[in-house]
């Protein structure tokens, strides 16, 4: 390069350094961030779009894993009685199957029983609340036209009620299919879930393997506490405003102690919309003064639930702040519908627990840590201290 071709180069290189030199460091910092922030936010887009895109695959997984915390210690106290480990896994889900069935059966036979009357009640209460939205102080004399109108429109519409119905047996025959899988997952699970565990552990470096493995530990831990305790929970909700609800009168007690009980499943959400399905049944079977009543238990239940239950039965182990709770959900419910709404909070608890882990637990062998018992999901903040203290 001849030497007035060097001057130049060596003149453009110091205008480019004064160019980023001329950039302020908070707005370097700032880009660096944003860079960095949008790289991982796509990241998560990715992974949330792949789970979603593979939901038939990734939910029946995700089922098997929360039905596998649930029923793991059944089968490892089993194995210690001297059960063969297959013999303990077959229990286990028959148990399991039997208890579920037993719940659908009752829900279903119930509701099959009470129905008659319940239409009875709520076609009574229906003219009441026509009559008094038609003659009281709303005045509302067209009301009785935009119901007809409804129900001309829902008798008109054969052809895409047939459709609805040819979409809803597809739709069975899916959930079957996933059913099997997710039994045939669960299997799995509960008769080799270590072999599963430290096969996907060797993907994992070398040089971190035994972190990982003490944080994914970690993490079914918290996935095991937080079934007992949702369980216990959910328990406690159906038992007491099912009971409510039955003294107070109110038709189709036990199915809806049934779906209260399932809808603590999905915290806040869950408890919130069950709550309203059962006062608004108070509400068109036996009138104002009952759904009050039904509403004033719901309520109480739900303070003694956040309040005492899940602070005494989770602890801090598997403690989510209700903000994050809520927006789980609602990213549940946007990529994976009903069940991933379901799924959102325990994979919030393993994510805290794994992450905790990572960031404050020292260098532990992973032995010391049995991923069936719920106290180990707690993270050994002070235990580092201990350690440097000690040693």
């Amino acid at each position: 390069m001849s030497v007035p071709a060097r001057r130049i180069a060596g003149a453009n290189r110091h205008r480019r350094r004064d160019a980023a030199d001329a950039v302020p460091w908070s707005l370097r910092v700032a880009a660096a961030a944003s860079w960095r922030f949008l790289l991982v936010l796509t990241m998560l887009g990715v992974v949330a779009w792949t789970l979603g895109y593979l939901a038939s695959v990734t939910v029946p997984i995700g089922i098997a894993l929360l039905l596998s915390a649930l029923f793991a210690p059944l089968v490892e106290r089993l194995v210690r009685w001297h059960v063969p480990r297959a013999l303990a896994t077959l229990v286990a889900i028959v148990v399991g199957l039997a208890v579920l069935g037993g719940v659908l059966t009752l829900v279903i036979t119930t509701v099959t029983a009470s129905l008659p009357q319940l239409s009875s009640q709520i076609g009574a209460s229906l003219a009441r609340i026509n009559n008094w939205l038609q003659h009281g102080p709303l005045h509302l004399p067209q009301l009785q036209q935009l119901l007809d109108k409804a129900v001309n429109a829902i008798q008109g519409n054969t052809a895409e009620l047939s459709a609805r119905v040819l979409s809803t047996a597809a739709t069975v025959g899916g959930v079957l299919t996933e059913m099997l899988l997710t039994l045939f997952v669960l299997v799995f699970f509960l008769y080799s879930g270590n072999q599963v565990w430290r096969f996907l552990l060797r993907i994992v470096p070398a040089s971190s393997r035994d972190e990982i493995d003490v944080a994914g530990r970690r993490g079914f831990a918290s996935l095991v506490s937080y079934v007992r305790a949702t369980v216990a929970v959910a328990c406690v909700d159906a038992v007491c405003i099912g009971v409510g609800v039955w003294v107070v009168g109110v038709p189709l007690a036990v199915p809806l102690a049934a779906l209260i009980f399932i809808g603590a499943f999905v915290p806040i959400v869950g408890a919130v919309v069950t709550g309203a399905v059962a006062v608004l049944i108070a509400l068109v079977a036996n009138g104002f003064v009952a759904a009050g009543i039904v509403l004033a238990i719901v309520v109480a239940v739900m303070q003694l639930e956040s309040h005492v239950l899940q602070p005494l039965l989770l602890g801090r182990a598997v403690r989510l702040h209700p903000l994050a709770v809520v927006l789980g959900i609602a990213l549940g419910l946007e990529i994976a519908g009903i069940v991933g709404a379901l799924l959102a909070v325990p994979i919030l608890a393993v994510a805290k627990a794994a992450f905790g882990s990572l960031l404050r637990d020292p260098h532990l062998d992973p032995v010391e840590i049995d991923p069936l018992l719920p106290g180990n999901a707690r993270t050994a903040g002070r235990s580092r201290f201990r350690a440097s203290r000690d040693g």
